[in-house]
């Protein structure tokens, strides 16, 4: 029941604030937190994983869920710290709604939020988000105050509460404007969307997502960050690098499946009837999934054939 909620609440999402909105009840979301290092917590919710760090400097973010939330979410931050903590900054790992709507109140209530340069730009304009194939949502342009206030290009560190927080973007990833999230001293990682735990993920072909980006920035955690390091995802469960490494290794062979499948001048089609995912689908494309095998077929072969920015930098 609770992955058929978190594809509904991304499908939500995807289509902008109206439908999303009008359709959930917020009223009944809780806040569950777990703390991942002393002043490090993982808030889970609605809409993706949150990542506190919260101490005598006050509070930062990492994504924000939806806005109905926020209240609930400076209530967790209270219980955790035994005192008001002031969030003060917040760092979007992309534009997605279920990661950012919580801007405008953080803002408002005196946040500094921070995001890679493109993705103010998509906040901005808005657009058509999908996979290149079946999926494809209307994602509407947000308010100007609900906009990043520090935009950046490659990487930015906030130094709070003794942590050096490091935000590092990666090119062509989820989207174009991905940023992954590190906290070396407590020896954890906020990944976004670019690692999922729900199924196969949604990747953002139509805002400049790639399996090559997606694969790049997975194989870059892993050679730089310790083996026992918590892995926070976009959705789903807490995880570990043994989590992530599988997850590369899914990505990387079922693109070997899908070049291998071209390579042997099958079609698109012939791919899907051929069910040339089928050794992944049980694991990764449970019932009413909502990136099912064959809308992952799509997005491999949109992805493999159309050329994208070379990867960003790594962390050092």
């Amino acid at each position: 029941m609770r992955q058929r909620l978190v594809y509904l609440t991304i499908l939500l999402a995807a289509a902008g604030a109206a439908p999303a909105q009008e359709q959930q009840d917020f009223s009944k979301v809780e806040i569950k937190t777990t703390q991942l290092a002393p002043e490090v917590y993982l808030l889970q919710g609605a809409g993706g994983n949150i990542t506190a760090a919260v101490g005598s400097d006050g509070a930062l973010l990492v994504d924000d869920s939806f806005a109905p939330l926020a209240d609930k979410i400076r209530a967790a931050l209270k219980g955790v710290a035994g005192g008001d903590k002031a969030v003060r900054y917040v760092i979007n790992t992309h534009f997605h709604y279920d990661h950012t709507q919580g801007n405008l109140p953080f803002i408002q209530g005196g946040a500094v939020v921070i995001g890679q340069d493109n993705l103010r730009v998509r906040l901005a304009s808005g657009g058509t988000a999908g996979n290149g194939g079946t999926i494809t949502r209307e994602i509407k342009p947000v308010e100007p105050q609900a906009l990043p206030q520090v935009t950046f290009a490659q990487e930015v560190t906030v130094h709070l509460n003794g942590e050096d927080v490091r935000a590092v973007h990666y090119a062509n990833a989820h989207t174009d404007g991905d940023a992954i999230v590190f906290f070396p001293k407590a020896n954890v990682v906020a990944m976004g969307d670019i690692f999922v735990r729900y199924g196969f993920p949604f990747i953002d072909i139509n805002s400049g997502g790639s399996v090559q980006g997606m694969i790049a920035a997975c194989e870059d955690v892993l050679r730089k960050v310790p083996a026992d390091a918590k892995v926070v995802p976009g959705h789903g469960e807490l995880s570990g690098i043994p989590d992530l490494r599988t997850y590369t290794q899914m990505l990387k062979d079922t693109a070997a499946a899908v070049t291998s499948a071209q390579h042997a001048n099958k079609t698109l089609a012939q791919m899907k009837q051929e069910h040339i995912l089928a050794a992944w689908s049980e694991r990764y494309s449970p019932p009413k999934a909502f990136v099912d095998t064959d809308a992952f077929i799509d997005t491999l072969y949109k992805s493999l054939n159309r050329r994208t920015a070379r990867h960003g930098p790594v962390p050092r």
